[in-house]
């Protein structure tokens, strides 16, 4: 299985969307990373990701941003 790494802001509303997606879903294999609380992983996330915008699932190596994409992604591998 892929590593998965979701990177989240404490505030953001479109992080909550997505971590109440996998809440309700029962998905588990889903890293949180909490950029405010993590200073490396916040550049981890600008120096891979190529910005500071969260949610960003991170698939691997590569990263994923936009909440709507990354539910359909979540759904499209954990709903089969």
């Amino acid at each position: 299985m892929e590593n998965l790494r979701l990177f989240v802001g404490t505030t953001c509303p479109f992080c909550k969307k997505v971590e109440n997606y996998i809440e309700k879903n029962n998905i588990s294999g889903v890293e949180l990373v909490n950029i405010d609380k993590d200073k490396e992983a916040r550049n981890y996330l600008i120096e891979n990701g190529g910005k500071k915008q969260v949610p960003c699932l991170f698939i691997g190596e590569e990263a994923l941003y936009e909440s709507l994409d990354i539910i359909s992604y979540l759904k499209d591998k954990f709903n089969k």
